[in-house]
């Protein structure tokens, strides 16, 4: 029997999902590159408003330079895009003490490089690693330094004000009430995802979109025991859980500009105990999806064996999925791509395509 409080949960539940699908419909944050492309379909001729999706590869043996090579082909767009908005560059610091599993500052560098190019300097660097402080993350990883040499702000997302969104859990398909930071969803900020090549044990692999829904929950600053961590309710318990919350997240938390840095990727059991996989490449795209799709690419991995990618790839409006209908500016996907080895649990990680049963 359902308990009352089970009850007054699923109501609330409810009563959220209508009001934020209505608000999502009514203040969602439309990706750059559609923006972008409604923009020039007003002044084209109807002919050439159904233009493919752009997505640029970069490579070299400077991190930072191929980061800043990437971004060049959509100067004019992003800088359109980014208007008077203030810039939140989102890295990808997992843990505060994995240099591999973390955003290389050379990486960054190059990132902030090509925004000081186009006249952008409004920007903040904003990070929730899963465990610790992400001050001491930055501190570690040498973003510090940003601060004076490019004017950038440092900021703890873990201290953001935020909204109450619902995840499932696969255990018992009970909403779970999540804090996700505000930050990633004001209109007023255009959301950069400075991400990674990299493996991941519980969905296959990590790009630019999952950079920004797991990043985004909030976790209680003191550490004591019994601290609240609400990245863990994203993760849902399981492969269906996870694929399903980062898939529903994605309408609302996503990148506005991915740039994924593959000079040095991570294989194996990512996202933190894997391997280095060397690649000297940079991926770059005003639609998060088509980065993601191209990345996958890059890794030798089926992105239709990626769940939450599947998802949105199949939603139809979260980006473009579809690799046929994605052009690529620069060097081949086939001269840059490698095989990358898997998480051990691959087999487990594809039980998302398997129907769940409830005892």
């Amino acid at each position: 029997m359902m308990t009352s409080e089970c009850i007054a949960s699923r109501r609330k539940f409810l009563k959220t999902s209508m009001l934020g699908g209505a608000a999502a419909t009514a203040a969602w944050r439309i990706p750059s590159a559609r923006a972008a492309a409604t923009a020039a379909a007003s002044t084209a001729p109807a002919a050439k408003s159904d233009l493919p999706t752009r997505v640029a590869i970069a490579a070299g043996d400077d991190r930072a330079n191929i980061a800043f090579k990437s971004l060049e082909p959509f100067k004019k767009e992003i800088a359109a895009a980014i208007g008077n908005k203030r810039v939140i560059l989102k890295p990808n610091n997992v843990i505060v003490n994995v240099p591999l599993c973390a955003s290389h500052a050379d990486n960054l560098e190059g990132i902030l490089e090509f925004l000081k190019s186009i006249g952008k300097t409004n920007v903040v660097i904003a990070e929730s690693p899963a465990n610790g402080s992400c001050m001491e993350s930055f501190s570690n990883y040498g973003y510090n330094k940003f601060v004076d040499k490019y004017g950038v702000k440092l900021l703890n997302i873990d201290e953001d004000k935020f909204n109450v969104v619902y995840c499932v859990d696969e255990k018992d398909f009970q909403p779970k009430a999540c804090r996700m930071s505000n930050m990633m969803t004001d209109p007023n900020n255009f959301i950069i995802s400075a991400a990674k090549l990299k493996t991941h044990d519980l969905v296959g692999i990590t790009l630019s979109l999952k950079n920004i829904v797991v990043g985004s929950p909030i976790k209680d600053q003191n550490g004591a025991r019994g601290a609240r961590n609400d990245k863990r309710l994203t993760h849902g318990s399981g492969a269906h859980g996870i694929s399903y919350n980062l898939f529903a997240l994605s309408a609302r938390y996503h990148p506005d500009l991915a740039v994924i840095d593959g000079y040095e990727g991570m294989e194996g059991t990512g996202p933190v105990h894997g391997t280095p996989i060397l690649q000297k490449v940079c991926v770059a795209s005003l639609d998060w999806l088509a980065a993601d799709r191209v990345g996958a690419e890059l890794m030798g991995v089926d992105f239709n064996k990626i769940g939450y990618l599947k998802y949105c790839a199949d939603a139809g409006d979260r980006g473009q999925g579809d690799l046929s209908k994605i052009e690529i500016v620069g060097p081949a996907i086939k001269d840059y791509a490698k095989t990358y080895q898997l998480p051990r649990n691959w087999d487990q990680i594809q039980n998302w395509q398997k129907p769940t049963m409830i005892a």
